[in-house]
């Protein structure tokens, strides 16, 4: 009788393995694992926290919980947008930290199985990549996922 058992928890990691949310910033197209995003929100107002570096742009209150607030296209050396009704904030959580990170738009949860999934390409001595986890490719496109753990625990140089 035990073999006929299920796992609760198994079955909630099969059905997040190889699935990524997806978000785009300008016309590049992002992937974060379905398994660090918590809730995505429309953009609201952000208390400014003095002496954060520019890419947080401040907390906010969601729901008695306070976030931080990430613009993402700050920290990774892009030219800023204004925010319209399309900007969107992704809630993560990675370590029991949770950071919200703004996007431009959020596309779909798509499944990226992992023969599809590469090494970027290799990091410089600058290490530009640092942020990027690996190359998703579905069909003809290209996703870039993110290393959320290194996003959230970079030392904010």
């Amino acid at each position: 009788m035990a073999e006929n058992t299920v796992d609760i928890n198994e079955l909630e990691e099969d059905t997040q393995k190889n699935r990524y949310l997806t978000f785009s910033l300008g016309n590049e197209t992002y992937a974060i694992e379905i398994m660090w995003v918590t809730e995505i929100i429309k953009i609201q107002n952000i208390t400014k926290v003095p002496e954060m570096p520019d890419f947080v742009k401040g907390i906010i209150n969601l729901r008695g919980k306070i976030i931080p607030i990430m613009d993402i296209r700050i920290r990774f050396n892009k030219e800023k947008n204004e925010y319209n009704d399309r900007t969107c904030v992704i809630i993560i959580d990675v370590d029991n930290m949770s950071i919200g990170i703004i996007v431009d738009d959020v596309s779909e949860v798509v499944t990226i199985e992992e023969e599809n999934v590469v090494a970027p390409p290799q990091k410089s001595t600058k290490n530009n990549n640092k942020y990027i986890k690996s190359i998703g490719k579905v069909g003809n496109e290209i996703k870039m996922i993110l290393d959320c753990e290194q996003l959230i625990n970079d030392d904010f140089e």
